[in-house]
């Protein structure tokens, strides 16, 4: 590495900085990119998703745009249903509790479908996403949750691409570069970046930086004092190089912290799962089809409305819910009913699950669990289901079990058919909502409440748009619109300062 000077530096290599430095050299400056994984580890929290983006759309000609290659029949045959702006306000507002920053949700939104639009015309494909949120009803796909699009590939394929448009357009990457803090001229200009490369500590001067390097979901002692109690146990999803330092460096120079700082996305992931997340296997450890059947904790309880909404609008938050358990595990049950339903992860090689033909055997069978208040439970459940109302996946059909703790309000059905099986599920953690607060042109603010020049951010240290909750494909949506505001803005003051 023998950079010592960029127009513009981004901190990270993610969705949220590719997009950054694309934008920041399609104004025509200088970009260098640092990334503090190896190569093959490359790619932030972006690399372990699954890819679906939330975006909008009015009907099947607005998603052409992203899915040219749909055939005759899927264009025919498949309901992909829309999903206007005002579905996406109202959304990113109810499960967040009203507490998202209207502005920013206002730009998420709007420049949703034209910035996918834009990256993929730098390459990037995306697909629908059959496996994940379609059901087969009447012999017909129908999509359901407004999420019916995601990156070709899903988050590795996303960051190949990107990383590919980046090395086309002459963006150079510096992996095993971790930045170690800013540096500020005599004005308070961020002016470059202090790494550690190879040992040694080196400067890298800009007319700008973007920081796009994650939250700090892999940081034990941070998650332990912003999040809480137990939180430091929690198993990470994704990469373990988000220790939070792209905050900390902004923090230094005096910007201001904003948003959720004890919240998170977080859900249920296996429950013997490594530490952090594995390549390999991708988000897969992930077990979300429990909205089809129910959750028991130790004691042999419901703890959650499992149908409360769709998975999309409640996944983020119950892995919070499972860590609060005791033991901080919860089981998964389904019956043959909905077996053929589950969603692909559930089909892995790396799974804890059990199987058995009665309820009896079943329930002997989970470990951590009291049987026979597990039985009791699930015979309660069964007498409680609207067997009168027909049951429909595609759509809150209103199947629920009045009447019993934690009454199930959609997708309810007894669980009498065997065989029977269970996944075994804790907590596993995505991205933090704690950050900075920026602009609409994403500059850094102070804590006064004015930008920091040459400072600007994007992707999951965004603090503002997340709390509590969090509907599910808007991480990548808001890390590549505002990536892509942050790198023009940022190339803009870089091109400022030069003259």
């Amino acid at each position: 590495m023998d950079t010592t000077r960029a127009d513009v530096v981004v901190v990270g290599a993610g969705n949220a900085a590719a997009c950054a430095a694309l934008a920041a050299r399609e104004a025509g400056v200088d970009v260098v990119m640092l990334e503090a994984a190896p190569r093959p580890e490359a790619g932030g929290n972006t690399a372990y998703t699954a890819g679906a983006v939330r975006v909008v759309f009015d009907g099947l000609e607005d998603l052409l745009e992203l899915l040219p290659d749909l055939s005759e029949e899927e264009r025919r045959t498949v309901d992909f249903g829309s999903y206007s702006a005002q579905q996406y306000f109202d959304d990113m507002a109810r499960v967040t509790q009203y507490r998202a920053d209207p502005d920013l949700v206002a730009v998420l939104v709007e420049r949703s479908r034209p910035t996918l639009r834009w990256m993929a015309g730098k390459g990037i494909r995306f697909q629908p996403s059959y496996g994940r949120q379609a059901f087969k009803v009447d012999g017909r796909f129908r999509f359901w949750g407004g999420l019916a699009v995601e990156a070709w590939g899903g988050g590795p394929g996303l960051v190949e691409l990107e990383h590919r448009a980046c090395d086309r357009e002459g963006v150079a990457i510096h992996y095993e570069t971790p930045a170690q803090s800013l540096l500020v001229d005599d004005h308070g200009t961020v002016c470059g970046v202090r790494v550690r490369r190879d040992g040694t500590v080196r400067e890298i001067g800009a007319g700008a930086v973007v920081l796009a390097c994650g939250g700090f979901e892999s940081n034990g002692e941070w998650r332990a004092r912003y999040l809480g109690p137990n939180w430091d146990l929690a198993k990470v999803r994704g990469t373990r190089f988000n220790t939070g330092a792209g905050i900390r460096m902004a923090l230094e120079v005096g910007a201001m912290p904003h948003g959720h700082w004890s919240g998170a996305h977080a859900v249920g992931w296996d429950l013997n799962a490594p530490a952090f997340g594995d390549l390999a296997v991708g988000d897969n450890f992930q077990k979300h089809s429990y909205p089809l059947g129910i959750m028991l904790n130790a004691r042999g309880e419901r703890f959650v409305d499992e149908g409360a909404d769709f998975r999309n609008y409640t996944y983020a938050k119950y892995g919070a819910v499972i860590l609060a358990q005791p033991d901080m595990f919860a089981w998964q049950v389904f019956d043959a009913k909905v077996l053929p339903l589950l969603r692909d992860e559930y089909r892995i090689r790396q799974v804890t699950k059990v199987r058995a033909d009665t309820l009896p055997e079943l329930v002997a069978k989970l470990e951590g669990v009291d049987g026979a208040a597990a039985l009791r439970t699930i015979e309660a459940f069964n007498a409680a289901v609207r067997t009168d109302v027909p049951f429909n996946p595609a759509v809150k059909d209103g199947r629920g079990t009045p009447g019993i703790p934690f009454p199930k309000t959609n997708w309810a059905n007894t669980i009498d058919e065997p065989p029977f099986e269970a996944y075994a599920v804790t907590c596993g953690v995505t991205f933090t909502f704690g950050g900075l607060k920026i602009d609409l042109d994403a500059a850094v603010e102070d804590t006064a409440g004015r930008a920091i020049p040459g400072l600007f951010a994007a992707g999951e240290l965004v603090g503002g748009l997340f709390y509590h909750n969090y509907p599910g494909g808007t991480g990548l949506v808001s890390g590549s619109v505002f990536g892509r505001i942050a790198g023009t803005s940022a190339a803009a003051a870089a091109l400022a300062g030069s003259r």
